[in-house]
């Protein structure tokens, strides 16, 4: 299909499960290849902590599985379907494809760390394939990376080997109130700079601490800040006790477990307080250090309203609609950190650069590796550019 699509220069638009279509600009497509029957697991050993699928294999298949045998996927890929409006099903070839990590990233990586290899299609019609099954397999390029995050622009995706990993025995959270943005992101920082091993750094205003559907968080009435903390209970249980201590001195501290704990970092990995609105939403990636001052920057020029991960590393911020979505001065304030531009209108995202614009050397370089794979540009044309 790739070949008749590269004879008659036809783009062609990647569809699996479909829930990401709203993610990154309009594809400018004449047609569909409907991937969806390449679903499947074709490989799982437990044992080496390694399992094999093709790309349209949903992501809740995936992890049932996994949890059969108490496994998960590290990276804790998000459901970004309430956000972007997708009506599809997340499959473990979108997660992979766009480069989605969840809260967890900071500590166990993003998608690209844990893709061991992959087969595929170019968009030159050949049939190629990176990686392997281990950790140490790569010789030459390592186009896993590569691929992850190309947002099916290189390669239609046939077969994907991923890296698994055992879940947590235990999950806690430790919960500190009443903190602006500032001293939040000290205290998280302090955490995350701990011998304790956290998986989990978050702070979140009052107004969006409320939309948080975990009654210690929605019930606060104040600003929330949170830090995770998994593994077997003899090792958690200390740790939990040792981040209390050393919360102390910003004030009074809370604790989550188990379904609660679950539910407080699923609502976040999914972008949950920002559902069931019209605002845009962007993704800042920035130095910990440098986000509570870049959102109040944004603040004072935009009416918007932002909530931290990873300690300040990611943030998410919602602003009331604009036909440029507050790009440069988005852009402008999060320099020399990133920020793409998640949901918005589809006539705003063709005219606005959704990621991150490149400088002159890198764009050189992404447009030579764009060649390499795709000369003609039939694979999701419009999708990064």
């Amino acid at each position: 299909m790739i070949a008749t699509a590269v004879a008659r220069e036809t783009p062609l638009e990647l569809v699996a499960g479909g829930s990401k279509r709203g993610l990154g600009r309009p594809v400018e497509a004449a047609a569909s290849l409907d991937l969806s029957s390449l679903s499947g697991v074709t490989l799982y050993e437990p044992e080496e902590l390694v399992l094999t699928a093709r790309p349209a294999t949903p992501l809740a298949d995936v992890e049932a599985l996994l949890l059969q045998r108490g496994q998960m996927l590290a990276f804790e890929p998000p459901d970004l379907r309430g956000l972007i409006g997708g009506e599809g099903t997340p499959t473990l070839g979108g997660a992979i494809a766009c480069n989605l990590a969840g809260p967890r990233r900071l500590k166990a990586g993003a998608a690209r760390d844990h893709l061991l290899g992959f087969k595929g299609v170019s968009g030159r019609a050949e049939i190629f394939k990176s990686g392997g099954r281990v950790v140490k397999n790569v010789t030459g390029y390592d186009l896993c990376k590569l691929m992850a995050g190309s947002y099916g622009t290189l390669a239609a995706l046939t077969e994907i080997t991923v890296k698994v990993l055992p879940a947590p025995e235990r999950i806690r959270t430790v919960l500190l109130y009443g903190l602006d943005d500032a001293a939040a992101i000290r205290a998280l920082t302090i955490a995350a700079q701990s011998p304790h091993e956290v998986s989990g750094l978050a702070h979140l205003p009052p107004a969006i601490a409320a939309r948080v559907a975990v009654d210690y968080v929605a019930n606060a009435g104040k600003a929330v800040s949170a830090v995770r903390l998994e593994g077997p209970e003899q090792s958690v249980k200390p740790r939990t006790e040792a981040l209390h201590a050393l919360w102390r001195p910003f004030g009074a501290t809370e604790e989550l477990h188990s379904m609660r704990s679950r539910g407080f970092w699923s609502a976040l990995r999914d972008v949950a307080p920002f559902l069931g609105s019209e605002r845009q939403v962007w993704r800042l990636h920035l130095a910990p250090s440098a986000a509570a001052e870049t959102v109040a920057v944004i603040r004072r020029q935009l009416d918007c309203e932002a909530y931290y991960d990873w300690a300040g590393g990611l943030v998410w911020l919602a602003l009331a609609p604009r036909e440029d979505a507050g790009a440069d001065i988005i852009r402008g304030a999060a320099a020399p950190g990133h920020a793409m531009l998640v949901r918005a209108e589809v006539g705003v995202r063709r005219q606005v650069p959704v990621f991150q614009p490149r400088g002159e050397a890198l764009a050189a370089l992404s447009s030579r590796v764009a060649a390499a794979f795709d000369p003609k540009r039939v694979l999701n044309r419009g999708r990064m550019s």
